[in-house]
Parts: C-alpha cells; structure tokens; sequence
C-alpha cells in the first residue's frame, strides 16, 4: 500500500454526527414509548433525489394485521418548529411494515429535515436530506459503498461518513446484504460475536428476504448514515444470490429452492420494500450541469450467463483446447448481453443527451470491475503452500486462461468484452467524460478505460465495507507484493489495494473528478477511525488517471 495519510476525528466531531444524523436533535421532543416490537423500527431514509422532489421511506411495526396511518413532515429548520405535513401513507404488514412516499414541489439544493408521525405523541427519529441543484455547483461529493456483510465485522465505512459528514448523496452500489445461512461466509468460527443475522437459513422467499433486511437495517451505523443522507442505490448479486444473472445463479439450486423466477421476485420486492429506491431499474440522476449519474442494474435486469473457465476445463478435451473454445466461441460472442439490449440503448441515449446539455461528467453508478484485470504470471506463489482447494483451483485455472488472453474474472465487465467495446466507444464517439464507480470485488482498483487503443473514461473502484479481499487467499504475499504483480500484468491497472475496508470519496467539480479510498479501522472492533487513504483524480476532458 502506497503512504497513507492519517484522518482523525475527535469525540465531539462524532457527537455532532450522531445530532445531526437524526439520533435527536437538541430541544426536539423525544418519541414516546410504543408497545415492544411495535412503533419506527428501523429508523428512516431517504432517497431518488432530484431538484425538485425525493422519495421518503420508514418502517412502522403495528400490532394485528391492519395498516398503520403515517404521515410525513418537512422542513428547513432542523427542530422542524415550523413543518409541514407533505404526505400521508401506511406502513403495510404487506410489505413488511414499511411505507413510503414520494415528495415533489421542493426548493433545488436545500437541505430539509424530516420526520414520520404515527400519532401527536408517537413519531420518528429527525432525519435530513437534500435535493439535488439546478445549476453548476462548483463541488458535489459522493459516498461510495459497497459489500456489506454484516457477520463479518462492524459497518465502520458508515460510522465514518456519519461522523465526518462530508458527503452530499450516499451511493450503494450493492451487496447491501447477503444471502447466505447462517454459519456460511463467514463460517460461524469467523463470525464476529454479537453480529448474527436472521433468519438462520438461507433467504429464498419472501418472508426471508424481509428477515435478513430487518437484521441488517438494525444496525446502528446504517440507521444512521440513512437518516442523514439521500442514497441511489442499486443491487448486485447478493440482495438475490451469488454470482446471479438474469435467469439463474451460482448459488440457486432449483431441484430444492424452486423456480429462480420465483426467487428473483422476491428478492426484488424485498428490495423495494426495504430500500429508499423507486420502482424503476434504472435510472439518470442530473447533479446540475455538473454531472449526470445514472443507476443500473449490471446484475439481473439482462444479463447473459457468466462464463465458467473452471467448468470449461472440465469438460474439454484438454484445457487448452478447452479454453481456446470458450475464448473464440463464447467470449468474443458480439451479441453477449451484461447490461440487457433495452437498458443499454437507454443509457447511450441519455449519456448523449447529458453530452449535448452540456453536463460535465458522465458517471456510472454500477456494481462489477469494468477495467480488464489479467491473473499475473506467477500467482499461485503468492496464495501460500495451503491455500485451499477452491483457492488453488481458481488461481491455477485464470493463469493458464491468461496465457490465452481470458482475464481473471469473467463475472465483471472482463466476461462480456463486447458489451464494454459497445460502452466505451459510444463514450469515445459521444465525447463524454465518463467515470465509472464499481463495486463487488471487495478491493480497491484505480483504471484507465481503453478501447481500441484510445482513452474512454476511468474507473474508481471500491473497496467492501466490511467482506474479505484478496488477503485471505493470497497470504504468502504482503499487499504490496500482490498489487505490484497485478499492475505488471495490466498496463491499464494504474493503482490496486487488495487488503483494506473501507468506502471511497468521490469529488466532482468542473476542473476534475477525484476519488479518495478511505481505510477504516479493522472492521472487528467497531470505530470511526481511518487507517489512511489514497487519492487519484482524471481532470475535465483527459481521460486519464492522475494518482496520488
């Protein structure tokens, strides 16, 4: 890891975010008590900004079966002595308690503050929130956040935005959740005492999904980063099942879970419930004449089947011959489809009316590493004499591809070329200036995006929240040594960090665009701490990644 710069913030810096995250501001009237199980369960969110209207969500547990009556106030003072009713809902048992509502008619780029009434006496935490601006705004900052897998450790990447609260808009680009049993990554010895998730099972239906939501949207640190900030988010595999697209997954087995159909369907009700999302699966967010952010689904919405170059060995005759098969036929296929026909001719659509608008930047809030990433020669060194059988196999397998020109990881943009040369030449042609946020792989990556020899955009890539990298398979080598041989192997790899939790700050003004990889604290112990960061930036109409 390069030198790493320290970031502290004090007990009462940490106070003040906790106030202002909504965790009761001074003079405001506490809630009274409700019957236990019952009342604003999971505090509150907000979300699908735009200059004129948001989307406010909570969850209401009643008692019985009948919806609960909800009604939502606004306003720009934080005490909210002078609010107004703006909404009225219900929190319905049919969609696990949770309610929501869309607000238009709000001021461009004001700051409100918020709350939920159930009645005079029984009412929300005070959460804020702010629309996006109409004009160009010298600076708007996003927090970027991804892989979030609460048994694993505490969620200090959301303690640290809190406290720190220098963020504009919250982006989660996915695996908000997971989908695993209990005791299933991580295994119940690496399980971090008092962080257990319900229900016990793996969530397949409904009342699953709901569950695993209701364990995670309690923790403390989530509640709060919500409460204090509107988020875009969108789903990856995990809020579904691991390594999913649009018809299946790796971890579904419809011999005893059923029809994925019926799965995915719920895992997107679930998902739409318990999120401050709307219902479309895309969407352009327009951040003034700043930039244009555009949310989509490279996870389910259309994607062909991820390739396999271990199962293509297997069923080869030899494995080079195998895998010269699954290059030539399968991977270079021009009609191969990650982001599905629809949602990509929407998205050059409106990357090139943000170009003609004149928006700044073009900025893609997806989920998987779009930079092509090549197993370096040599790896098996670095995962030690044990590294497991699945580990070993992995690793033995993507260096032979890699000899053929197959990247590591067929399950990001690298299994789908075509659809990237689609992407960025539309880019190039258009004359965007596109920066693309990733999430998924659990590590910190920095690319330049090249087609056809030419620069296309870059890529910031985060690192996860609190699920394990690269160094638990590769512990023969220190971090360093596993990022150096990744960028020996790919020119267009221009910075990696294989080893740290955390979430990156992405700054955008006219000038340029730069993301900062903040490290937490290891995520064992719970702290709003940093361990350091790392920055690089891509000024206005380069292209090209500037590091440090």
């Amino acid at each position: 890891m390069p030198t790493l710069i320290r970031h502290t913030i004090s007990r009462r810096d940490l106070m003040l975010g906790a106030t202002a995250a909504g965790l009761i501001l001074p003079g405001a009237r506490r809630p009274e008590p409700v019957a236990p199980g019952a009342g604003f369960t999971h505090g509150i969110a907000s979300g699908e900004p735009g200059p004129t209207s948001m989307l406010f969500w909570t969850r209401y547990q009643g008692i019985g079966d009948r919806p609960v009556p909800l009604k939502l106030e606004i306003s720009t003072d934080p005490r909210l002595t002078r609010a107004r009713v703006v909404a009225e809902t219900i929190a319905d048992p049919a969609r696990d308690w949770t309610a929501r509502a869309t607000v238009p008619g709000l001021l461009p780029g004001q700051t409100y503050y918020y709350r939920w009434i159930a009645t005079p006496k029984i009412h929300s935490i005070i959460g804020r929130t702010r629309t996006l601006p109409l004009n160009a705004p010298a600076q708007f900052r996003l927090g970027v956040f991804s892989c979030s897998n609460l048994p694993y450790g505490w969620f200090n990447a959301y303690a640290h935005a809190v406290a720190a609260d220098d963020i504009d808009l919250v982006v989660h680009l996915g695996d908000y959740i997971y989908e695993y049993a209990r005791g299933t990554y991580p295994s119940a010895t690496s399980a971090i005492p008092g962080r257990s998730i319900e229900p016990a099972g793996e969530t397949i239906r409904l009342p699953d999904y709901w569950g695993r939501y209701q364990s995670y949207r309690a923790d403390p640190d989530l509640q709060a980063l919500h409460a204090r900030y509107p988020a875009v988010t969108t789903w990856d595999d995990h809020e579904i099942a691991n390594d999913a697209w649009a018809r299946g997954a790796e971890n579904h087995n419809a011999r005893s879970e059923g029809l994925f159909a019926d799965r995915l369907a719920a895992a997107r009700a679930a998902y739409r419930d318990w999120m401050p999302v709307s219902d479309k699966p895309f969407a352009r967010y327009d951040i003034g004449r700043l930039a244009s952010l555009y949310r989509l689904d490279t996870r389910a919405h259309g994607r062909d089947e991820p390739l396999d170059i271990a199962a293509a060995i297997t069923a080869g005759p030899d494995t080079m011959t195998a895998l010269k098969r699954l290059r030539d036929e399968r991977w270079l296929a021009g009609n191969r489809q990650l982001l599905g026909f629809d949602q990509e001719q929407w998205l050059f659509e409106q990357v090139s009316q943000s170009v003609r608008q004149g928006s700044r930047w073009q900025v893609l809030a997806q989920q998987v590493v779009m930079g092509r990433i090549m197993m370096p020669p040599g790896a098996s060194a670095l995962a030690g004499a044990s590294p497991g059988a699945d580990v070993a196999a992995f690793i033995g397998a993507a260096e032979v591809a890699a000899k053929l020109g197959l990247p590591m990881n067929l399950d990001a943009w690298d299994g789908y070329p075509a659809a990237r040369a689609r992407l960025l030449g539309t880019a190039q042609r258009l004359g965007a200036d596109l920066v693309v946020l990733a999430g998924d792989s659990h590590n910190a990556w920095a690319n330049d995006l090249h087609n056809d020899g030419r620069p296309a955009g870059v890529e910031f890539a985060g690192q996860s929240v609190s699920s394990p990298g690269f160094e638990t398979y590769l512990s023969n080598a220190s971090p360093a040594a596993v990022a150096d041989a990744l960028r020996g192997a790919n020119p267009l790899l221009r910075w990696a960090d294989t080893s740290g939790r955390g979430y990156m700050q992405v700054s955008l003004s006219p000038a340029e665009a730069v993301c900062e990889w903040r490290f937490t604290a290891p995520v064992r112990a719970r702290s709003t701490a940093l361990a350091g960061v790392q920055r690089a930036r891509v000024r206005a109409g380069q292209r090209q990644l500037i590091i440090g």
